[in-house]
């Protein structure tokens, strides 16, 4: 095969890609999502559930994406044109490529909103507005701001404003040259927080509960009456977030891949992205927990931890300015770095398909995406009591906000992922993928090719019939629950 080269350019090195991929990776999922996941759900035996699920179901996948990226060289929607081509099959797959355009796009939309709340408490910690806070003077915080529309208006005009800067210079003057910064910046922030919670006493508590496995909380929930039943939904979590956490299924790993040399090993950089990425999450919780235990709160408090419960620990301990400023900071760095990818490749195809100059596609696309981000923005104050989709159970208070983060997490991106592995094992020649991977047709590839043609897909639908409800159906039918101990 004729080798492809990207009209976009590609990383200038092995390590401006890894950097890449996993700020990618590494986003407000790690910090924010992952501590509240793993306090709601056990400790250190969904610690161990999820990296399994990261070696079985993650890596596989993002060894297909970046290997399609790469051997395509183009946008998504393009690359699964011309793979498709090339294999002799029918041109339609590259409508998996649009799926995974729009749903970055929509999730930027989205993400952008929330990253400006980020924004936000930077201004609001280095004021010292936290200091020796009540719990209702943080939540009046955060209802002040999502409350007031031009206030979010402002804080997600000026995240996306800061995203379109950076993709608008290119592949190596604009997204290298900004992971090169923001993630070291991140890893050193972070190492700061752990360090200032390796002083605290609660320091070896945190440890314990993110790192010693209770098998028991992770099989067993308590319903609304306090009754105790078995469940799977922890391990279901897990293998859901661990398919989430790795930017997978939306296009951002795949038109990422695009740019990689040809001499670089995918295998070695899907695995050390993947170490990066758990290794942040796995941090985030050691900075965390120490502080939430230390101010007796509660480790499950969902996903109101990062904004409503922190603030509150922040300004009951010394130095408190300080390292709630460096938080925000850190979860800011973590959004922007994702937030990057999310757009890139639609500004990839508006570059190879409509003429335009990088600088006016980003232009585009980032005016399209901030406009759309006005749906969000509305959803947390005057359209707050607006449910499109009351007429269906799941959806009776769902917000816009909602709908649209239900959509992309539970829908487009469990899907993309799936069809991913079938185009590289079942569509995508054999010995395409050998050349590509690079790996010989020895143990290493013959691994890879049964999780992702036969383990991995069954692990992917098994995690799209949890987040699209599929089980709370089943558990509903008597004999199911019988069988399964009250929860399937």
């Amino acid at each position: 095969m004729a080798v492809r080269e990207s009209i976009h350019g590609q990383w200038s090195t092995r390590w401006a890609f890894i950097l890449a991929a996993t700020g990618s990776a590494v986003g407000l999922g790690n910090i924010w999502k992952f501590p509240y996941i793993t306090g709601e759900n056990g400790g250190g035996a969904f610690v161990l559930v999820y990296l399994l699920c990261i070696a079985v179901i993650g890596i596989p996948i993002m060894m297909a994406e970046v290997m399609l990226g790469r051997r395509g060289r183009q946008s998504p929607i393009n690359t699964m044109e011309t793979l498709s081509i090339e294999a002799g099959h029918s041109t339609h797959w590259k409508y998996l490529g649009w799926m995974g355009v729009i749903g970055g796009f929509l999730i930027l939309s989205y993400y952008s909103v929330i990253a400006g709340w980020a924004l936000a408490y930077i201004r609001e910690s280095v004021s010292g507005v936290f200091v020796n806070s009540t719990p209702d003077g943080v939540k009046g915080v955060f209802g002040d701001l999502v409350s007031k529309p031009w206030k979010l208006i402002g804080w997600h005009t000026l995240f996306m404003v800061m995203t379109m800067v950076v993709v608008a210079r290119g592949v190596q003057g604009g997204l290298e040259k900004a992971v090169r910064f923001l993630m070291p910046a991140l890893f050193v922030i972070l190492l700061i927080l752990v360090g200032y919670a390796s002083e605290t006493e609660y320091f070896h508590k945190g440890l314990e509960f993110l790192f010693k496995p209770d098998f028991h909380a992770l099989f067993h929930v308590k319903d609304a009456n306090g009754v105790e039943h078995r469940s799977w939904n922890a391990v279901l979590t897990a293998m859901g977030h661990a398919f989430f956490t790795l930017s997978l299924g939306m296009g951002a790993i795949m038109v990422y891949g695009s740019y990689l040399p040809s001499n670089t090993s995918i295998m070695q950089t899907s695995f050390i992205i993947a170490i990066a990425d758990t290794l942040v999450a796995l941090l985030a919780g050691m900075a965390i927990f120490p502080i939430v235990f230390a101010n007796n709160l509660e480790p499950g408090s969902g996903p109101g931890l990062i904004f409503q419960t922190l603030p509150l620990a922040f300004g009951r301990m010394d130095g408190g300015i300080l390292f709630a400023t460096l938080f925000f900071i850190l979860l800011t760095f973590a959004a922007w770095s994702s937030s990057i990818s999310l757009i890139e490749p639609a500004v990839a195809w508006l570059v190879e398909n409509a003429g335009m100059s990088r600088i006016i596609a980003s232009v585009v696309m980032g005016g399209a995406c901030w406009a759309v981000g006005l749906l969000t923005v509305f959803s947390f104050n005057i359209w707050q009591d607006v449910h499109l989709l009351s007429g269906i159970k799941i959806f009776k208070d769902a917000t816009i906000f909602d709908l649209l983060d239900y959509l992309t997490a539970n829908i487009m991106l469990p899907l993309g992922g799936l069809l991913i592995a079938i185009f590289a094992v079942w569509v995508m020649s054999r010995e395409a993928s050998m050349e590509e991977l690079d790996l010989g047709n020895g143990i290493l590839y013959k691994s890879w090719r049964l999780l992702v043609r036969y383990i991995t897909p069954v692990a992917v639908i098994i995690v799209f019939m949890n987040v699209t409800g599929v089980f709370n159906w089943l558990s509903s039918i008597a004999w199911l629950q019988a069988l399964f101990g009250g929860q399937v």
